[in-house]
């Protein structure tokens, strides 16, 4: 990248908390936030939401007449929307663009509308513009009175990321100076848990913790699912209120010989990382937040993907999974705060699985990854503000 671009706000919503320092506090203490729910007609392991934080949407739901028809995925990126922005300093006069997308979109409307037609032969009146995938950037321009453009996406896991790489680009190109981006999702639906048991990567675990991201000897899969959102602010050059600039990014996509496995060396991330890199030393970076969803293979073929591209300057590596889930479209910006608050902090945040080479801490530069189904991985290189 020539010129870096500016993190000037994050806001999230998710079983971590919904202020930085709830978030903070959630990533000090050595312990996951899961516990087994009724989906369906079963139990399983989940990351949800708390009892305020339901409260808080329901509230925004009641507000205004039009957002009760709306699915959760919406209201929690309408939500997070107003706390970033106006951690931004942005307002109704302020022009902006906005790409927040999700991997399944209006999940619980989707499935509700799609069971009474199934069993009424019908459908209802808002199946259509309730579930469509264009629903979260819309509402949350609506809700903004934001002025610039408006784009919606689902690149599955990696799609907050491509939402980061598509901000960069915008701005990049001088079509506009600021972009909202980041993802949304409310996965916690019966048919979305059992498309993950069908793939035999949910967690069954009973004893121990329910997730074992970065666990690179596990022999069992344990992905488990978590809801939320989280968006962040970007804006053109080196600003004085930058959390953090984005100094490089890279993207690819794996020769895929199954439809949801990448090779045991993550090509895809050798790739992206080293476009990402773009001159920086691999020993310039202080860490890497992998996208590791807990799976067997998904965790080794990115750690392996590491060794090939870092050779024996390995990192600081860690990855927030076992704490929060997988939140599919929105855990690619949950990774950036996440990076964003070690940083800061100058503080590693690490996984009890995986024990890291002793090092300093200091951290000024860190690489943030994600990939989805289809082998789209994408490599954000952030660096310490100031």
């Amino acid at each position: 990248m020539k010129n870096p671009i500016s993190i000037t706000a994050l806001s999230s919503f998710s079983s971590l908390g919904s202020t930085e320092e709830e978030v903070w506090k959630s990533y000090q203490r050595n312990n996951h936030l899961f516990d087994e729910g009724e989906v369906g007609q079963q139990s399983v392991w989940m990351s949800r939401l708390s009892a305020e934080q339901l409260n808080a949407i329901e509230d925004l739901r009641k507000s205004d007449a039009k957002y009760r028809s709306l699915d959760k995925s919406v209201l929690f990126a309408m939500h997070s929307g107003r706390k970033v922005v106006e951690q931004a300093g942005w307002d109704s006069t302020t022009e902006f663009g906005i790409n927040i997308g999700s991997s399944r979109g209006a999940t619980s409307l989707f499935e509700k509308y799609h069971e009474e037609f199934l069993t009424q032969g019908k459908a209802s009146t808002l199946a259509s513009p309730t579930t469509t995938l264009g629903n979260i950037s819309s509402w949350v321009a609506h809700d903004l009175k934001s002025k610039g453009p408006n784009i919606s996406h689902s690149i599955t896991c990696s799609t907050a990321l491509h939402a980061v790489l598509n901000g960069v680009a915008w701005i990049t190109s001088g079509l506009t100076d600021k972009f909202l981006v980041g993802g949304s999702e409310s996965p916690l639906t019966p048919f979305t848990i059992a498309q993950m048991q069908a793939l035999k990567i949910y967690s069954k675990e009973t004893d121990g913790p329910p997730c074992r991201a970065l666990d690179l000897k596990k022999t069992r899969n344990s992905m488990v699912l978590g809801e939320g959102a989280a968006l962040a602010c970007l804006e053109k050059g080196s600003r004085p209120n930058a959390l953090a600039r984005i100094v490089g990014m890279g993207y690819a996509t794996e020769p895929l010989t199954h439809n949801v496995s990448i090779s045991t060396d993550a090509q895809c991330f050798q790739d992206s990382m080293r476009m990402a890199l773009n001159g920086t030393s691999p020993k310039e970076v202080d860490a890497i937040i992998l996208h590791a969803p807990g799976t067997v293979k998904g965790d080794l073929s990115e750690y392996r993907a590491i060794e090939n591209v870092f050779d024996d300057s390995i990192p600081f590596l860690t990855t927030n999974k076992w704490k929060v889930g997988h939140t599919f479209g929105a855990s690619g910006m949950l990774s950036i705060e996440m990076a964003l608050l070690m940083l800061k902090h100058n503080k590693g945040i690490a996984s009890p699985f995986y024990t890291n080479p002793s090092r300093s801490d200091q951290f000024n530069r860190i690489i943030v990854n994600a990939v989805g189904f289809g082998g789209n991985a994408v490599s954000i290189l952030i660096e310490k503000a100031g």
